[in-house]
């Protein structure tokens, strides 16, 4: 209850906040919300500063330890009040704080702190006299109240403003030290009165704070009503805790809690780094991707939280985009933040941050991979399409990633991928390349032709079966000094030499004037020539070193994007040891205007198009 024992002051707000005003309550903040997280960080504070404060003075505390921030909500007054039992505030520093942008008792007291041992001092966010203003985006008009530690009752102080530029301060009186925010909301607003809608925000943003927020729940038993005092934070912020203390238990219930993932997670990585930069993370690797994993807008799966406060809910500056099936929470008290709580700074100490994360979680995953295979390819059959994505986006971590990947190849059965190394590993001391063809399905990559040359040479070529692999070797380009080679563009090392004896035969033998008929009747070719890599099919399309293969030619089609590279001719290699072949020779010999030629030839052309996964322009026969 405030008793009025002197007429009001009115004052005008400083300049500069008459103008920032505005800017503050309709730009800063993007949900409404946010006013409650910056209210309760506030009681947070000033409850941290008292206990600090009665360190030397006991008599401060006037035998009232019971640390409490009270939300009260008034549906008939349509009024929500903040209250704490913390350090309080004077006359002055009402008038100081609430009165000039940017000024806060938080930071100047944090200024005397410096001196102060580490160990003795106590936690503060942020600054008072800004996230205060968030009020003004659910009430339109706003009173404090409050009485500093160790004044009298009488020594109270009542501010009061509708933020249009004015406020008053007269003095009042209150029972104890402390502090009252209380919010008269505007009719829009009014949803801030219910307590589901008070449990919900706090779970969300102050759900690790410290002391309980409580508020007051009414209860009906046998047709009487009652009420009783209800904590809404579980002030459990486990990953501020010891490794050895937390059970296996807690952790899994920790992870669903954040994850809202109803399977235990495969992974926990608890971190806690001290020094010249202290932050805690708590980070897990999910069993299973979310079923809209792939089709959802990508968003971080980790919360950043600034001493139990909830800053950021999915942080996009803590783990790159690739590592975005991580789940979990970094809490740092070295990050400063701007006027905004969700609006970080340009800050280096934010970018070690995420080099350390980033280093943690792929030593985890190298871990995994090495010690426990089958749970890495769990691992891998779920995310490592999305861990692909890193060979392009983080260069400084390449080579690790690559060593990460896991690939089917011609000498793997399936289902039982192998890596970089391995393949490496069983390469000829002397080769240069490490082979690949991409196709829709293992199956259908196995039984192109362009592998036959590989096969009989007993080469290793890797299985690519998914969109995002054409870019993935476009980026990752070599892999410790082997060239990654398509298989179905250009010529492969092993296949130059017999190349150059397919062209001295097809001189000798007298191919060259059926190649060059063939290649005037099928316009959809660039040349026609005698292959070096088929052993048992009669032809093949092969296109040219760096130019776009065929799958990528249809990923861009269903991607709607053909115009942006027209489909490129290829090369149709022919087997000069096939029947078909030969028989297309001899046709040629007997008689040059034998229209058999061009069907047998354009018979030839389709199937090489079928071989590569590709679809004909008319299969109509």
């Amino acid at each position: 209850m405030t008793t009025t024992v002197g007429a009001p002051e009115r004052l005008e707000f400083k300049t500069e906040l008459k103008q920032l005003l505005d800017l503050i309550v309709h730009s800063l903040y993007t949900k409404q919300e946010i006013f409650l997280r910056e209210l309760i960080s506030n009681a947070a504070d000033a409850i941290d500063r008292v206990r600090y404060e009665a360190l030397l003075k006991p008599d401060l505390l006037d035998g009232d330890s019971d640390w409490k921030i009270r939300l009260i909500p008034d549906e008939k007054a349509g009024t929500l009040t903040v209250s704490d039992n913390g350090i309080g505030m004077s006359r002055d520093a009402i008038v100081e704080n609430l009165g000039t942008i940017a000024r806060s008792g938080t930071r100047e007291f944090l200024e005397r702190l410096r001196k102060a041992e580490a160990k003795d001092r106590p936690e503060m966010i942020g600054q008072f006299g800004v996230g205060f203003y968030a009020s003004y985006m659910v009430a339109d008009r706003v009173t404090v109240l409050s009485r500093t530690a160790g004044a009298a009752k009488t020594d109270a102080v009542r501010w009061e403003s509708d933020g249009q530029g004015e406020y008053t301060v007269e003095p009042a009186e209150r029972e104890a030290r402390g502090t009252d925010v209380t919010l008269h909301l505007r009719d829009d607003a009014k949803d801030f009165l219910q307590s589901w809608r008070l449990r919900e925000i706090v779970k969300r943003y102050s759900d690790f704070i410290e002391h309980p927020v409580v508020t007051e729940v009414e209860n009906e038993v046998e047709g009487k009503k009652t009420t009783e005092e209800q904590t809404l934070n579980s002030r459990q912020a486990i990953w501020l805790r010891p490794k050895a203390e937390i059970k296996e238990q807690e952790y899994k219930d920790f992870y669903r809690q954040v994850s809202k993932d109803f399977e235990d997670p495969q992974k926990t990585i608890h971190l806690a780094a001290e020094g010249t930069m202290e932050f805690r993370a708590l980070l897990f690797l999910p069993a299973r991707k979310p079923f809209d994993f792939y089709w959802r807008e990508p968003k971080s799966g980790v919360q950043l939280y600034v001493r139990r406060v909830m800053i950021m809910p999915d942080c996009e500056e803590l783990l790159p985009g690739y590592l975005r099936f991580v789940k979990g929470v970094v809490d740092s008290s070295d990050l400063p933040l701007n006027v905004s709580r969700e609006l970080l700074q340009h800050n280096p100490i934010l970018a070690r941050i995420r080099t350390s994360l980033v280093t943690k979680v792929l030593k985890t995953l190298e871990e995994m991979k090495s010690g426990e295979p089958e749970a890495y390819l769990k691992f891998f059959h779920e995310f490592g399409t999305v861990l692909k994505e890193g060979i392009s986006q983080d260069p400084g971590n390449r080579e690790r990633l690559a060593d990460l990947l896991l690939f089917e190849t011609t000498k793997q059965e399936a289902g039982k991928p192998t890596t970089l190394a391995e393949v490496l590993g069983r390469l000829p001391a002397e080769a240069k390349e490490i082979p690949y063809l991409i196709g829709e399905t293992r199956a259908q990559i196995e039984h192109s032709p362009v592998l036959e040359g590989y096969r009989a040479r007993g080469e290793e070529v890797l299985l690519l079966t998914e969109p995002i692999d054409e870019f993935l070797i476009e980026s990752l380009g070599e892999y410790k000094g082997k060239t990654l080679k398509a298989a179905d563009r250009g010529e492969s090392a092993g296949d130059k030499a017999a190349a150059e004896d397919a062209k001295k035969k097809a001189e000798s033998e007298g191919y060259k004037g059926l190649l060059e008929h063939l290649a005037s009747k099928l316009p959809d070719v660039k040349e026609v020539r005698l292959s070096a890599r088929l052993k048992e099919s009669a032809a093949c399309l092969v296109a040219d070193e760096g130019s776009m293969g065929a799958y990528m030619e249809r990923l861009m089609r269903r991607m709607g994007r053909s115009g942006d590279a027209p489909p490129a001719k290829r090369t149709l290699e022919l087997n000069p040891e096939h029947a078909a072949v030969q028989g297309l020779k001899r046709m040629f010999e007997t008689n040059r205007e034998d229209p058999r030629i061009e069907t047998v030839a354009g018979l030839l052309h389709d199937q090489a198009v079928i071989a590569e996964g590709s679809k004909l322009k008319d299969p109509a026969p």
